[in-house]
C-alpha cells in the first residue's frame, strides 16, 4: 500500500534538540573541540565526510556503556511528537537521515515512532569506539538519494515530498524534495530553502503537510 506523503527530517539539531556527537565527545572530555568542529561542518565551511571522520576520531576510547549516559540527555525537539502523528493521520511517513549514529538513533527514531531511519555507524572493538566509522558515511548526496529512495519504495510521488533540516549537509536532501525547510537553520541553509521556520517548534511544519 501506497503513502499519500513523505517527510523526512535530519535528526541533530531537528528531530532532536542535541548533537549527538558532542554528547559522545564529553564522554571522552573533548566536546569543545568536537562542537567546534561540528558547527564548522554544518556551516558548509569544510568537506562534512572529512570533518566526520576526524571528530569520530576524538571519540577513540569511549566506552558503549556511555551510549545509555547519551541516551539520557537527549531531548526531543518541540513539536516532534505532534508533528510525526498529523503525518501519520494523513496516510504519510516520516524518515530520519542523519550524519549522526544509528547508536543513538535507533532508540530514539523508534520510540518517536519514526518510519524509516538511516545514520552512520561506529566501529566498536572490545566495548570501545575505535575512532572510525564503520561502512561508508552518510553525506549529503547520501540524504538526497535515501529521501528518493524512501518516496519510490512507498509510493509517494516527488510532488508529496518534504525536507527538513539545519545543516549544509542537508541541502542536497532539501532540494531533492518538493518543499525544502530550514529549521533552526544556519544562514547558509536559510538562505537556499523554500521556506524557513524560525520558531524551535516542528508543529509549525504541520500546515504544510498536503492533505
Amino acid at each position: 500500500m501506497s503513502a499519500r506523503l513523505l517527510v523526512v527530517l535530519d535528526a541533530d539539531s531537528t528531530l532532536i534538540r542535541n548533537e549527538v556527537i558532542e554528547l559522545l565527545a564529553d564522554e571522552a572530555g573533548r566536546g569543545a573541540a568536537v562542537a567546534a568542529a561540528t558547527a564548522s561542518a554544518m556551516r558548509g565551511e569544510v568537506d562534512f565526510a572529512a570533518s566526520l571522520r576526524a571528530r569520530v576520531l576524538e571519540l577513540q576510547g569511549v566506552r558503549t556503556a556511555a551510549f545509555a549516559r547519551v541516551l539520557a540527555r537527549i531531548e526531543p525537539t518541540p513539536g516532534v511528537r505532534e508533528l510525526i502523528a498529523a503525518v501519520h493521520e494523513r496516510g504519510g511517513i516520516v524518515g530520519v537521515v542523519s550524519g549522526g549514529f544509528h547508536e543513538i538513533l535507533d532508540a530514539v527514531a523508534g520510540e518517536l515512532g519514526v518510519d524509516e531511519w538511516r545514520a552512520n555507524r561506529l566501529e566498536v572493538a572490545a566495548d570501545a569506539l575505535t575512532g572510525r566509522v564503520d561502512g561508508e558515511i552518510v553525506d549529503a548526496a547520501a540524504k538526497a538519494s535515501t529521501l528518493r529512495e524512501w518516496a519510490d519504495r512507498h509510493g509517494v510521488p516527488p510532488e508529496r515530498t518534504i525536507a527538513i533540516g539545519d545543516g549544509a549537509n542537508d541541502l542536497l536532501m532539501m532540494q531533492a524534495a518538493a518543499l525544502g525547510v530550514a529549521f533552526n537553520a544556519k544562514p547558509a541553509v536559510r538562505a537556499q530553502a523554500d521556506l524557513v521556520i524560525g520558531l524551535v517548534d516542528l508543529a509549525q511544519v504541520i500546515p504544510l503537510l498536503p492533505r
